[in-house]
């Protein structure tokens, strides 16, 4: 039996049809532009990919094709359950649930802390109840793992009535990737989870740190939001709140069309007014363009202040955990960063360091503290999760 697993954004469908007991994935893909004329969907099974242009650009054309490619395998009738990506369950989930009336509500309940989230979530999920009826649906929230993290964590100082009434607390994301490539680090170091304390980085166009302590978060980098925390592809990170007033006041821009340019026009591509792809920027920097040279410092600088931070929250670092486009994938990054935490005793392996790419995990430092390249895998944790709800033992 296979499950679905969805993944809907504002303007993106990513799924995956898989095994979760053995990982299998028998089919794959991406729809992204959905609402713009150039509108298209990726597709991989076999070891073969094809691309669709979405003429109309709509979700309910990119499940159509979904549901056509799997007619055309012949596996559209053996889906046991379909998990969904939320992204934001707030306070109410701690676990995967399965999706029900009252579930969709506190789904929606938490809409106003995702504005651009919950809402495709929540599309997702109609469209996909209505394509399979039939079966199972489960919510995997990236807020859920984080709510172990103690008051001292997710507390602003801001009054308490902002919390009792409206909610204002540091929730986290990123959730399913922190966890999972978590217990993949313990394996790759042969030690049990629950005695390992380790800073996981998930280094992506969105990009958080994450301190787990015995396998449960203890703190991390975003906040009530996903804008919180380290420089991103196009969110700005950790801004003074007080940018709000004064840029009101000197530029009459609105709040709202200033949080839409920090969440959209800031990060790597503000800073470099080049590009928020991390690939185009370290080009462009060794080219010796002082832009993305700063967005590229500035992206390390704020990653290694973090990491450290983060070791204040453990205690005692045992491990350092890169993930994510970025963090899998960018081996000037990620020795860059590890040159900046040489206080927290990591020594760059550079040959290991330079090999642990295209999907290609391990270790990369040569002593010290360990610093590891684990490939996440948020589709087939979602998977696990959702069987493990429906009571399937996988």
């Amino acid at each position: 039996m296979w499950t679905l697993v969805l993944n809907c954004g504002s303007s993106s469908v990513k799924f995956a049809l898989l095994n979760p007991a053995s990982g299998e994935v028998r089919l794959s893909g991406l729809a992204e532009r959905l609402g713009a004329p150039e509108a298209s969907v990726r597709l991989e099974r076999d070891g073969q990919r094809t691309t669709h242009a979405l003429r109309g650009g709509a979700y309910a054309e990119a499940f159509d094709v979904l549901l056509a490619e799997l007619d055309t395998l012949g596996v559209r009738s053996e889906v046991s359950a379909v998990g969904h990506r939320v992204v934001h369950g707030g306070e109410r989930f701690s676990a995967p649930a399965r999706i029900t009336a009252d579930v969709l509500d506190a789904i929606r309940a938490c809409v106003p802390l995702a504005p651009l989230h919950n809402p495709a979530n929540l599309s997702g999920i109609e469209a996909a109840r209505a394509a399979f009826p039939g079966v199972p649906h489960v919510a995997v929230f990236d807020t859920a793992f984080h709510q172990t993290m103690p008051d001292v964590a997710y507390r602003y100082a801001v009054p308490e009535a902002w919390y009792t009434r409206h909610g204002v607390r540091r929730y986290g994301f990123h959730g399913t990737s922190h966890a999972f490539v978590a217990a993949e680090a313990a394996a790759l170091l042969g030690r049990p989870l629950a005695e390992l304390n380790l800073v996981t980085a998930h280094l992506g166009n969105g990009s958080s740190v994450c301190a787990v302590q015995g396998g449960r978060s203890v703190d991390t980098s975003m906040g009530l939001t996903p804008l919180e925390g380290l420089v991103m592809g196009t969110r700005s990170g950790d801004v003074d709140p007080g940018l709000h007033d004064y840029l009101a006041r000197q530029s009459g821009l609105t709040l709202s069309e200033i949080t839409a340019a920090l969440n959209r026009e800031s990060g790597l591509l503000g800073l470099s007014n080049v590009a928020s792809d991390m690939r185009e920027l370290e080009a462009a920097a060794a080219n010796g363009h002082a832009g993305a040279r700063l967005a590229v410092d500035v992206f390390v600088y704020r990653l290694a202040k973090t990491v450290a931070g983060m070791a204040v929250a453990l205690g005692r670092l045992d491990g350092l955990v890169f993930t994510g486009g970025i963090g899998e994938n960018s081996a000037t990054i990620r020795a860059a960063t590890l040159r900046r935490l040489a206080v927290l005793s990591f020594e760059v392996d550079e040959a290991a360091n330079a090999a642990a790419v295209r999907g290609q995990s391990g270790l990369i430092t040569a002593g010290g503290v360990p610093a590891l390249v684990v490939n996440t895998n948020e589709e087939l944790s979602i998977a696990r999760q959702t069987e493990e709800v429906l009571g399937h033992g996988a």
